[in-house]
């Protein structure tokens, strides 16, 4: 079985339980994920299966999207609602123009500074096994961009928001920053991810739905022709396939300039990622063709 799948991640489990959930649901041992989320947060989580987690690699600088709440009144150790409080509550009430003007100031390109509680390394050590532990956490500050952050409504404690952002983002960070800004504290208190890439929450089914879809199950695939839309979709006759699937190089039909293409067998068999070394000439970089049965609708 090869293909994608996008989760409704629900909260409280963390992606790789999620992740383990599907292997045991469509009995493969071969699947990867497109971007962690939380255990707080829910949305989006792509998930690629059988040969195509060999696309993970086009993915790593996916862009996201996400909405969420902030409460303001205290911080949190883990920058978020899951976290212990590292500041005393105090009551607030937001002024939305107040706050709709300090969210200017983080879209761009920003430094910031990972939580604590984060997959960032440190010296080879994972920065929330040191956190558990309750060592010394001395993250870096780190480049992002956020493309987009608008605050969508504000009400007394909290204010909900809209982001699109670069990856390596945390949107733990940014509540917290705010919240220092503010001089009040603040955390994330919700997330949810509502793109990864061209995925979207249209594309994502829930756990429950994948566990009772039975024969149907090939249906909740996204269709691979849909995958990396900025790469053209190209069939190769059974000849060109043959060759694909071994890894040479051929000749395919001249449908743009583009330096790389998908390469179809059939209207939904992903057979490999290849690229253009002249003229019509095209090197297969990346082979897809596995042994099992492609998935169908």
């Amino acid at each position: 079985m090869n293909g994608v799948l996008i989760v409704d991640k629900p909260a409280g489990p963390t992606s790789h339980d999620v992740i383990n959930r599907v292997r045991r649901i469509l009995g493969q041992r071969s699947v990867g994920h497109l971007g962690t989320l939380d255990p707080m947060a829910t949305g989006v989580l792509p998930l690629v299966i059988g040969s195509l987690t060999r696309l993970a690699q086009f993915y790593t600088h996916a862009e996201k999207t996400y909405e969420g709440t902030i409460r303001f009144g205290f911080s949190t150790d883990t920058y978020d609602a899951e976290g212990e409080p590292t500041s005393a509550a105090q009551a607030v009430r937001l002024c939305a123009d107040e706050v709709k003007a300090m969210a200017t100031r983080f879209r761009g390109l920003i430094e910031q500074t990972p939580p604590p509680f984060s997959a960032k390394k440190i010296q080879g050590v994972p920065a929330y096994k040191l956190a558990r532990k309750h060592k010394e956490v001395s993250v870096k500050p780190v480049q992002v961009e956020i493309r987009e952050f608008d605050i969508l409504s504000v009400e007394a404690d909290r204010a909900r928001f809209r982001a699109r952002v670069g990856s390596g983002t945390y949107m733990r960070s940014v509540a917290h920053d705010m919240g220092q800004m503010l001089g009040c504290g603040a955390h994330l208190e919700s997330l949810r991810r509502t793109a990864v890439a061209e995925f979207t929450l249209e594309d994502a089914h829930t756990l429950e739905e994948l566990a009772n879809a039975g024969e149907s199950l090939d249906d909740l695939f996204v269709h691979p022709r849909k995958l990396l839309p900025e790469l053209p979709n190209v069939t190769a006759d059974e000849l060109a396939a043959a060759r694909i699937r071994n890894g040479r190089t051929v000749n395919l039909p001249e449908l743009s300039r583009a330096r790389q293409v998908k390469v179809f067998c059939g209207q939904r068999e992903l057979i490999a990622i290849a690229t253009r070394v002249a003229g019509t000439l095209f090197h297969p970089g990346i082979v897809l063709s596995a042994t099992e049965a492609p998935v169908r609708s």
